[in-house]
């Protein structure tokens, strides 16, 4: 479990009193979905004990549902665009699309937005518009980055009355959410930097996959207009909107428009429901379906890799693990940065044999993620009255914050403390000090 997801089992415990103060300051974006999941830990609970065990059961569940869901979305637009093939083909590349797989399988709102933009586009070409908005606004509520299907939707509905009255009542609906997350946005995204080369790249790749699908099912099936219209403006304007506004508000993340690769998955399962082998004798009859079966291998790595620790930025099961081996009782425990609180706060019988030397309010009571800590000043005095204390760091080389308490953090460790020991967990370090000539 890395620590996004720990921040959705801490913040999915919490009272609903004090979930709701939460929201008022930070995360009132991800909401709707906390309140799912205290409502899924408050039915299959773990005791308080942690994450382990049941709790990552429960954690990741709605997940996979949204997944199934999502696949059966996709499957039902092709259905209504181009036939039964069609629906099976567009739902299998849907699922194996790695992103997918990966946000299947994650504690997060992610597949969850992703089953709701899908089924939101079923019932758009049904034409059931009050279903639609009803559907498409709790997508937004997930996520609000979710309302970016509203404009992709444009292109195809954008003359019927009903469509417009129902992208009203959406814009209505989200507007409370979107007034009070953006107040919040520069402690929520401040993080964020623009796009890289690595994320136009990657969406440069998928502008000319989507282009060459789509001219393909023009020219194969002959209905190319209706799925066009609905599959490219899914999967292009989406992560494409979200990118460009990205250079002046650094807002994108892949994870954040995750529903748009069901445009991809509708225009590959159409094209691939109208490919026949190739005229001809040997191995060219048989090449198309020898490539797609080619691709299977990568695929199947990747989904490998992807349900292995290693495809997470840290694993913060493992840094309590490592914290419970080498602590003892009246250790002093010390987050450098503090935001790596986190790593502990889904493991609270570890973290609560142990002195945060530099907390001065918790998380709960101060209605924030990560709680509050002292000023500079205390967090120097509060370590040079701890023996022994165990620090947990960002790996080697990750820049350091440059905070007056963070520089306290590590100015009183060097300068009063022996390093008795390092252990490299994935994503964290942990560190055990002591006092001058202590660490024997």
């Amino acid at each position: 479990m890395w620590r996004d997801e720990s921040t959705t089992w801490q913040a999915a415990h919490r009272p609903a009193g004090a979930l709701w103060a939460l929201l008022g300051q930070v995360d009132a974006v991800h909401g709707l979905y906390y309140g799912v999941m205290h409502a899924v830990f408050a039915l299959w609970g773990d005791g308080g004990a942690g994450a382990g065990g049941g709790g990552l059961w429960a954690l990741r569940l709605p997940s996979v549902a949204g997944t199934a869901l999502a696949a059966g979305g996709v499957a039902a637009v092709a259905h209504r665009l181009a036939g039964e093939r069609a629906a099976l083909w567009a739902g299998v590349v849907y699922v194996l699309l790695p992103p997918v797989q990966m946000y299947g399988q994650e504690g997060r709102s992610y597949a969850l937005v992703a089953a709701a933009v899908a089924w939101a586009t079923h019932l758009m070409l049904r034409g059931r518009w009050a279903a639609y908005a009803v559907v498409l606004l709790l997508g937004c509520w997930l996520h609000e980055f979710a309302a970016l299907a509203l404009l992709a939707h444009a292109f195809t509905a954008w003359r019927e009355r009903g469509w417009r009255w129902a992208a009203g009542a959406v814009a209505a609906g989200l507007a409370p959410l979107a007034v009070v997350s953006a107040g919040q946005a520069g402690r929520q995204l401040g993080w964020l930097g623009r796009p890289g080369w690595q994320d136009w790249a990657a969406y440069g790749v998928l502008v000319v996959a989507v282009v060459l699908l789509a001219r393909g099912e023009r020219r194969a099936r002959g209905r190319g207009p209706d799925v066009v219209r609905v599959a490219v403006p899914l999967a292009l304007l989406p992560p494409g909107l979200l990118m460009t506004v990205s250079l002046v508000h650094p807002w994108y993340v892949d994870r954040y428009v995750l529903y748009a690769l069901a445009g991809f998955a509708l225009l590959a399962g159409v094209r691939a429901a109208g490919a026949r082998p190739v005229r001809g004798a040997g191995t060219r009859r048989w090449l198309p379906w020898m490539l797609g079966a080619a691709l299977l291998v990568p695929v199947g790595v990747w989904s490998a890799w992807l349900r292995t620790p290693e495809s997470r930025k840290d694993d913060v099961l493992a840094v309590a693990a490592a914290v419970r081996e080498r602590a003892r009782p009246g250790d002093a425990v010390l987050f450098m940065p503090a935001r790596r609180r986190e790593w502990l706060l889904s493991s609270p019988r570890v973290y609560a044999g142990l002195r945060d030397v530099a907390l001065a309010g918790p998380p709960a009571a101060s209605h924030t993620l990560h709680g509050t800590e002292l000023p500079a000043d205390g967090v120097r005095a509060a370590l040079l009255s701890s023996p022994r204390v165990i620090a947990l760091l960002d790996p080697a080389g990750q820049p350091l914050d440059p905070y007056p308490a963070e520089a306290a953090k590590r100015d009183t460790l060097a300068a009063a403390f022996d390093r008795c020991s390092v252990t490299e967990v994935r994503g964290a370090r942990v560190a055990v000090y002591a006092r001058r000539g202590g660490c024997a």
